[in-house]
């Protein structure tokens, strides 16, 4: 119960940080990758960090800014993998344990759990945050609304530019 409490205010206390990024007077790709890099700096279970975005008018996501490892799924699919089935779903999705999961698509050995929050603008499903963690099962409903809350303020900015 002490570790649940403190998590939830480790990650409100984030939320003012993140809104400082978000409201900076740099480029919007610009704010993502700060954001990336502070929430993988600042969460011990966030070992990657990125953002997703529908690729125009094509079924499949196209990697934007992140934070961490170096990945070679620049481009998926709209319902391949975990980013993939969220693209469709529109629903959060978080894997306690990737390795029990038949369409993930492994980034790294080290990789034990993912979540997936999509980010809607006007409605519209146009990308999503994906976190993935060396560490298992860490993801609670704590961690939903704070991406949850992270993705309606970058959601501010993506409706600001068009």
């Amino acid at each position: 119960m002490i570790i649940f409490v403190k998590k939830i205010v480790m990650l409100t206390e984030l939320r003012p940080k993140a809104l400082e990024i978000l409201r900076s007077q740099k480029s919007i790709e610009e704010k993502q990758q700060e954001l990336c890099s502070f929430l993988q700096a600042k969460v011990d279970h966030y070992d990657w960090v990125g953002f997703y975005f529908k690729n125009g008018d094509k079924e499949e996501l196209k990697l934007g800014p992140y934070a961490g490892e170096p990945t070679d799924h620049t481009i998926i699919p709209f319902g391949k993998g975990i980013c993939g089935q969220v693209a469709v779903s529109n629903q959060n999705f978080v894997v306690p344990d990737v390795a029990a999961q038949d369409n993930y698509i492994a980034c790294s050995i080290t990789v034990k759990a993912e979540i997936v929050v999509p980010l809607f603008v006007n409605g519209e499903n146009v990308g999503q945050i994906d976190i993935d963690s060396n560490t298992p099962d860490p993801f609670t409903q704590e961690d939903e609304r704070f991406l949850e809350f992270i993705n309606s303020e970058v959601a501010k900015l993506i409706e600001l530019k068009y």
